[in-house]
């Protein structure tokens, strides 16, 4: 009697592949967010999972430095993929607000950075050991704590108070502060700003500093 072969591992990343059995492993879900304050910028990621009853299990965020809102979301989802294998999770759901990261790994856009080449392959080959894998993408309501938790490291990092600004997404989103370059003058011991800004009070700001090539 012809026995049909047993389904490779990760045989769910595509949003296309059939539906899991009745007795599927229960799969737990991560939602994972990164972006960058200035893109690039200083940059961060945070990751909410839960298990398959919905109860937070871990809470992960990291700053990794100068980097792009897309190399931050990469970060995030390896980091997810990283901490389920290392807990023997075998089914995982993740949630993105990152449309160009969802496309990319259901392989719906070609990954034409070199900076996220690398971070997608390997990303790709962790979710593929998983028994079953899927992706999806929310908007960014869904994703408040991920983005919450990236936003911390940013601050921490810093040594700033939460939240003083959020995150650049560079996915034609809006942010709650819109992250802007500035033209200033430093002149006896002052720097004095050459375009207009209007911020409230006691707004605090980030500088980066880079010497004009005028004399």
């Amino acid at each position: 009697m012809f026995k049909r072969p047993p389904a490779p591992r990760g045989a769910t990343l595509f949003v296309d592949s059939p539906s899991a059995p009745k007795n599927a492993t229960p799969a737990c879900r991560a939602n994972i967010d990164g972006g960058s304050r200035g893109n690039p910028g200083p940059a961060a990621y945070g990751v909410v999972i839960r298990d398959p009853s919905g109860a937070v299990v871990a809470k992960l965020k990291k700053y990794i430095g100068r980097a792009t809102n897309n190399v931050a979301e990469y970060y995030g989802l390896i980091a997810a993929l990283d901490y389920a294998q290392s807990h023997g999770i075998r089914a995982l759901c993740v949630e993105s607000d990152s449309e160009l990261l969802v496309k990319q790994m259901r392989g719906q856009y070609k990954v034409k950075s070199e900076d996220l080449r690398p971070l997608f392959e390997r990303a790709r080959k962790m979710a593929q050991t998983f028994e079953s894998f899927r992706i999806d993408h929310v908007y960014r309501e869904r994703n408040a704590e991920a983005d919450a938790l990236a936003n911390e490291a940013l601050d921490e990092s810093a040594g700033t108070s939460p939240n003083h600004t959020s995150l650049q997404k560079g996915e034609g989103r809006s942010t709650k502060n819109d992250s802007r370059t500035l033209r200033a003058r430093y002149k006896n011991g002052a720097l004095h700003l050459l375009d207009p800004l209007d911020l409230p009070d006691n707004t605090e700001v980030e500088l980066w500093i880079k010497p004009s090539s005028k004399s």
